[in-house]
Order: C-alpha cells, then sequence, then structure tokens
C-alpha cells in the first residue's frame, strides 16, 4: 500500500470511529415536516416534492408518525385513489426514536436492529427531527459504505462473504483506534446476526422461514463475541411441520458460515445436526431431559446437559417466529421453578476451572513456568458470565447480555452496586485483553484462541489482569456462600 493509500485508509478509520462516538446532536438533524394525519396522499407528495423531502412526520390527533416512500410504494398497491386516501391510513405510528444526547452508535445500532432507515429524534417527549442513514454517512462523507448495507444488499453467497469477511478487518480498525471494546461487541453482534439472517433468507424456503426461528446462542446470542471463534445456532421448527428437504438446507447454512470464517463448533451446536434442528415439543423434551439427567444414562456417563442449556440460556431469535423461542424459554423457566439445589448445581460450573497459585501470586512480575501462558476465558470470563447467568436463571431475569442480566440484578436487589460495577469493569478489562491478544495471534498467523502469554503484557497490563482475577476469585466465593457449594 502506497504513502497515499495508507493516509486514505487511516482517514477513513479515524472518520467512522467519530461516528461511533459522537453524539446525535453532533449531525445535522432535519427538521420535521409535520402534516395532519387526514391530509390525502396526493397533497402530502406534492408538498414533500415542493420541499424535496422522502419523509414527513404525522400529527393524528397527538398520535406520532411517519410516512415515507415506502409507504407511498404501498399506498399504491391499495385499491382508493391515492387523493382519497389519508396519510394516517398508511403512515407508521410509534416510530423508532432516539435522544439528542444518544451515541450515534446507539443509532445505528437501532437501524440495524429493526432495519429501518431512519429514526425519529427526539428532546425529551418533542419531536426534533428525523436521522437517516444517508445523514450519518454525510457526517463522515468519505466513508463510502457501511457493511450493513451490503449485507442487506447481497444478491449472492458471494457477495454476502465479502460483507461478512470486512467485519474481521473493522474490528482490528476500531480496536487500533481506542473504541470502547463493549462498542466493538455491539457493532460486530448486531453485524453478524445480519449475516446469519440474509443467509437463511438465501438458504431456506419461505415455508421453512414462516414455520421456525433461527436462534443464535452462547457468546454470539448475548453479544459478546467479537473475533470469530466458533458457531452456537439452532433451529425451532413448529409443532406439526414437516420440511423433508430440511437437512440439506440447514447443512448448506453450516456450510455457508464456515467458508464465511465462523469456525464450527467443536461441541457439535449448531443447526445442522440434529439435537440442534428439532420441533417444539421435541426440543421442550430435550430441555426436561438437561434439565433432570437423560432416562438411562449409565453411572458415570458424561452429562452434557448443564453445558447445553448454559448456551440455551443465552439465546436469542434472529429469523423467523420468535415465539417458538419464546415458549420454549418460558418451558424451561416453568421446569427449574424454584428448584434450588438445581440451581445450585447448575452455578457451581464457575468451579470447575481453578487459576494456578504458582503463578497468582507472582504476578505481575513473574519468572520460570509461570510466565507461560494462562486460559483468560476460562480463569477469567467464564466465571463472571456463567455466574451472572446462574443469578439470572434464578430472578427470572430475561436480559441476555451479561451487563444487561447485571443491571437488572442490581434493580432487583439480588447484587450491590459495587459488585455490578467490579464485575463489569473485570469483565470489560478480560473481553478487551482477549480482543487484543486474539490480534496479535491472527499477525502471527495463528489461530484465535484464549491463551493468553504473560509475557505479552505490560506491567500495568498483568496488575490490571491480578485485580480482575482478584475481582472473579471474590465473585466465585460468594456464589459458593449464596448457593452452598459445600452441601452439594
Amino acid at each position: 500500500m502506497d504513502t497515499a493509500q495508507s493516509e486514505s485508509a487511516a482517514r477513513e478509520r479515524r472518520e467512522f470511529v467519530s461516528l461511533l462516538s459522537s453524539r446525535v446532536r453532533d449531525v445535522f438533524v432535519r427538521k420535521p415536516f409535520f402534516v395532519d394525519g387526514g391530509t390525502d396522499l396526493v397533497t402530502l407528495c406534492r408538498a414533500l416534492s415542493e420541499r424535496r423531502l422522502s419523509e414527513a412526520m404525522i400529527d393524528d390527533g397527538g398520535r406520532i408518525g411517519v410516512f415515507t416512500t415506502t409507504d407511498l410504494r404501498d399506498a399504491l398497491l391499495r385499491p382508493e385513489p391515492p387523493a382519497h386516501l389519508a396519510v394516517r391510513e398508511v403512515a407508521t405510528f410509534n416510530p423508532w426514536s432516539v435522544a439528542l444526547d444518544d451515541e450515534l452508535f446507539d443509532a445505528l445500532i437501532l437501524m440495524l436492529r429493526h432495519r429501518v432507515h431512519r429514526v425519529v429524534v427526539r428532546d425529551g417527549e418533542a419531536v426534533v427531527g428525523v436521522l437517516g442513514q444517508l445523514d450519518l454517512m454525510a457526517f463522515v462523507a468519505n466513508h463510502s459504505h457501511i457493511i450493513a448495507l451490503e449485507i442487506a444488499n447481497a444478491g449472492d453467497l458471494a457477495a454476502l462473504k465479502t460483507a461478512a469477511r470486512q467485519i474481521d478487518s473493522l474490528v482490528g480498525v476500531l480496536q487500533a483506534d481506542g473504541v470502547r471494546v463493549e462498542v466493538i461487541a455491539g457493532l460486530v453482534g448486531e453485524l453478524n446476526r445480519q449475516v446469519f439472517r440474509r443467509l437463511w433468507e438465501m438458504l431456506a424456503p419461505a415455508e421453512l422461514q414462516a414455520n421456525s426461528c433461527l436462534i443464535v446462542m452462547g457468546s454470539e446470542g448475548r453479544g459478546e463475541q467479537i473475533i470469530k471463534t466458533d458457531q452456537d445456532n439452532a433451529l425451532l421448527l413448529a409443532d406439526g411441520f414437516d420440511f423433508p428437504e430440511l437437512g440439506p438446507v440447514t447443512q448448506a447454512f453450516t456450510d455457508a458460515l464456515i467458508d464465511f470464517g465462523y469456525p464450527p463448533c467443536s461441541g457439535g451446536i449448531m443447526l445442522s445436526r440434529p439435537l440442534w434442528q428439532q420441533s417444539l415439543s421435541a426440543f421442550k423434551d430435550t430441555l426436561r431431559q438437561w434439565v433432570y439427567g437423560p432416562e438411562g444414562q449409565a453411572a458415570g456417563g458424561k452429562d452434557e446437559g448443564p453445558m447445553n442449556l448454559a448456551i440455551f440460556l443465552d439465546a436469542v431469535a434472529v429469523a423467523g417466529d420468535a415465539e417458538l423461542l419464546a415458549e420454549a424459554r418460558a418451558h424451561l423457566d416453568r421446569l427449574i421453578g424454584s428448584d434450588v439445589p438445581y440451581l445450585a448445581r447448575f452455578a457451581r460450573a464457575v468451579e470447575q476451572f481453578r487459576e494456578d497459585g504458582s503463578w497468582w501470586s507472582r504476578l505481575p512480575g513473574l519468572r520460570g513456568r509461570a510466565a507461560a501462558e494462562i486460559d483468560i476465558k476460562k480463569l477469567g470470563i467464564f466465571p463472571i458470565v456463567h455466574g451472572v447467568r446462574a443469578l439470572a436463571l434464578e430472578h427470572r431475569i430475561a436480559a441476555r447480555g451479561t451487563a444487561g442480566r447485571l443491571q437488572a440484578l442490581r434493580a432487583a436487589g439480588a447484587i450491590d452496586t459495587a459488585l455490578e460495577g467490579d464485575l463489569m469493569e473485570a469483565l470489560r478489562f478480560l473481553m478487551g485483553l482477549k480482543l487484543a491478544n486474539n490480534l496479535r495471534q491472527i499477525a502471527e498467523r495463528r489461530a484465535p484462541g484464549n491463551a493468553v502469554r504473560l509475557t505479552d503484557l505490560g506491567t500495568l497490563e498483568r496488575q490490571a489482569l491480578k485485580d480482575s482475577l482478584a475481582i472473579v476469585r471474590n465473585f466465585k466465593a460468594s456464589l459458593a456462600r449464596h448457593y452452598r457449594f459445600d452441601a452439594l
């Protein structure tokens, strides 16, 4: 890459970062053009043409809505002549909105998540403007495209693969420019779901899409996976729906994701496997087995139910009928109820990985074998994530992300504000350390993993690691007291 290209790439990075760190009020927000809900479409379109606008705000007796050219397209398919059709009949009411002091990142995520091209901007309850995707692009005028638009417009697998592969390079750019790790994770999570949804739309016939629910689980479901490390996905089918070609479709989905750079799950948690492509009734029975243990299991046999259950607890719907997932989760809540012994056994998984005191006691000044490497996920991230997940299960908290669960637990009085802050700070540091380590591994042409070489860390990082692991250790101790692990 020559000097000019390098400078251009650096400029684009700075411009994109400005998008993620600025506020809505920093962008030119178009003033709203209001019309009465009884205005006919011909009159309204004439007014929009005179003002060179593509949308109008609708005030229908205090009910606020938006009319866009998309609504006009749908209106022209109706039997009523446009001149006799009131805009209230075709406008979209209760539109998505953001506040002036929200981050632009929040507005972008809202557009991506709900696949809308504009959001209403409010100052308190008052509507002060409309923010569209073109406004965002104008704010970063030299940034020629956004990955989400490429995903949405992908017409074949090759185009979708190109868009998906760009997510990796985006991660490196954002990390190098100091964007907060939770912002990166949120953006990457939304883009990944866009990829999964668009791929499913390409591969699954309409009848299959309508009678199923595509879900992602684990760190992908929590929105905490940044670097592509594995696939955790499944498919729930409506009871009574039979689709003979299901196998080839789900296998094509898994194969395409692998080709896009999403590695297969080593534990086989992919919708191409029979366990993860079941009807709702069959999956409810599977959940029962995960909770109570499979019938006829040999003594001493490995029971993967708790692990599978933990992964499923993070599930979110990506495409299809989300009620199928909601019913499955409600069934799980009924199965567990207030079964304290089960909750204790479930939570006790935080103790399955223990730190080695031979290096723990000597951080941050390490020597010998202790200076080798540690598994940052097993020793740090997993105990926080699973411990919070167990508490969320106990308190029937619907949030899927660890941060959301911590906030809900604190609001419910299950943890105090200090513990919420400590755990979130530790998780943020550990996720950032893992991300930096993964990017370093990729640069060294190594597969991204969880092993961190302690000699790669500076003195401050080592101290922060020691402090974070101390928080983890104290959290595990509090869980042991809460669930009385010693009585199990």
